[in-house]
């Protein structure tokens, strides 16, 4: 996976930069909506704070329900910062006018283009690889790309998430961007054909299910098998050398990535102060606590990663326009439903 140093001198003009802003803001509040339901995320909040003096109001809920919320608020709305995972969801609240552009040199310098909204209006910081795992037992040729989990040779070995997941609708939206919309459709019906079990369950349910038996082969991010490795997770952890995994499509377009982000809420009370937090998130020492704390890749080039996250070992990502790859959100749920992927 291609990273930048982090002691480029981008890097450290960056750096000076975000030091600049947290002293001219290091005052007031800043209220944060957050769907992040991580506990190891506390410790981002109070090194904010302990850094900058702004003490952080949280309300934590549904992704959905706080852009709901967001917009019935309307002007109103004490919200500063939404926080989200998944490129859909962000792309679902500048869609439903709640966040706004933010013009920032630390941002820019930071976060690599394809992770950032076209507009600037959100911004990603840490990524989850969503990459094939297989049962290394029964699985010897496992599939080397997403494309190739159509192949009729696995008929009966797949499982997968559902439909109305974000991640298999960003998948699939990254598809139709790399291969176009006629391709993606054959792909999706191909999945279809070779599942091993009606879709069901989170990524940790894929995992356990080739544990189990019911399936060979699965996709899921990487951060809950790093987790697995980490600590102990019930249904998995106790067979985990069980299952193989891989980084699909690494002569090709690279491993697709997931990401979780924020932006500045579109009648954010305390606009400085959010645009300060945004720009701690890419620091170096948030960054590496998204990989120590929560078993992430960060999304700031050159940061170190967690000893459970770099046995993952290295690889190629996909470096594809996320903000192009929610314009396809739409055409995915078309074709979940044409080639009835529940």
């Amino acid at each position: 996976m291609t990273r930048f140093t982090s002691t480029s001198p981008l890097a450290l003009a960056a750096c000076a930069l975000m030091a600049s802003t947290f002293a001219a803001a290091a005052e007031g509040d800043l209220n944060l909506y957050s769907s992040r339901h991580y506990d190891t995320d506390e410790r981002l909040y109070s090194d904010f704070t302990a850094a900058t003096g702004i003490t952080i109001n949280r309300i934590e809920g549904n992704a959905d329900e706080l852009i709901a919320r967001m917009q019935a608020e309307g002007a109103n709305s004490p919200a500063d910062i939404l926080l989200t995972v998944d490129t859909s969801r962000l792309h679902r609240a500048k869609d439903a006018g709640v966040l706004q552009t933010v013009d920032s040199d630390v941002l820019e310098a930071r976060i690599p283009a394809n992770l950032q909204d076209s507009d600037n209006q959100w911004f990603g910081f840490s990524q989850r690889a969503r990459i094939i795992f297989y049962d290394k037992s029964d699985v010897t040729e496992p599939p080397m790309d997403y494309l190739s989990l159509a192949d009729p040779r696995y008929k009966g070995m797949v499982c997968h998430r559902s439909s109305s997941n974000v991640y298999s609708q960003t998948l699939l939206a990254s598809v139709i961007e790399n291969h176009g919309e006629e391709a993606a459709t054959a792909w999706a019906q191909g999945v279809v054909d070779n599942f091993a079990r009606d879709p069901q369950g989170g990524d940790t349910d894929q995992l356990a299910a080739i544990i189990s038996g019911e399936c060979d082969i699965s996709v899921a991010n990487t951060y809950y098998f790093a987790r697995a490795l980490r600590t102990d997770v019930t249904g998995v952890s106790e067979k985990i050398d069980q299952i193989g995994w891989l980084f699909p499509a690494q002569e090709a377009e690279g491993a697709h990535m997931n990401l979780s982000g924020g932006g500045v809420a579109a009648f954010a009370p305390n606009r400085e102060n959010a645009v300060a937090f945004l720009e701690y998130l890419s620091s170096d020492q948030a960054q590496q606590y998204f990989s120590a704390g929560n078993d992430e890749f960060p999304a700031v080039e050159g940061v170190a990663l967690s000893e459970s996250v770099a046995k993952l070992g290295t690889f190629k990502a996909d470096d594809v326009n996320l903000s192009a790859v929610a314009q396809n959100l739409p055409a995915a749920q078309r074709i979940f439903n044409a080639v009835g992927w529940k």
